[in-house]
């Protein structure tokens, strides 16, 4: 392998590198989601716990069913985001690897940044549908009640 090819094999890694830092920030921004709906969790079952209130309770309990579900949206979201790495981090090394397979390690690089490419997407769709959950909640009603009280 001469520095030419080298040097060649450099260049065509540095696009999957980019998109290992974006992968890496998703995962960022989808854990502190994840960690926040884990926080919101435990306060409302000691809430729940404590509360004598049927009406709160039942309240309650389907905020924390929505919670778990949004969990779960985001946990896939980071187990997609994380086997997009795995299969950026196998292109960038099959791209080298291409070098000395010619064509064969140039093909296989080509598929692993396509899966890599189709989780990401699905982690992004996952992403979308926990951020609508995340408001899904939310029961405006009571806000326009309470203004109508207060005129």
């Amino acid at each position: 392998m001469d520095a030419s090819n080298v040097t060649h094999s450099v260049q065509l890694a540095v696009a999957p590198v980019f998109f290992l830092t974006a992968v890496a920030g998703m995962i960022g921004a989808v854990a502190g989601r994840l960690a926040r709906i884990i926080d919101r969790a435990r306060v409302m079952e000691e809430r729940v716990r404590a509360s004598n209130d049927e009406e709160f309770i039942d309240r309650g309990l389907r905020e924390l069913n929505y919670l778990r579900t949004r969990g779960r949206i985001a946990n896939w979201s980071i187990g997609l985001l994380t086997l997009c790495g795995f299969l950026i981090g196998l292109t960038i090394v099959f791209l080298f690897i291409g070098q000395a397979w010619a064509e064969q390690g140039q093909m296989v690089a080509v598929f692993l940044f396509l899966g890599g490419v189709f989780s990401f997407i699905a982690a992004l769709a996952c992403f979308m549908w926990e951020t609508v959950l995340a408001t899904d909640l939310l029961n405006f009603n009571v806000l326009e009640t309470g203004r109508q009280m207060r005129h």
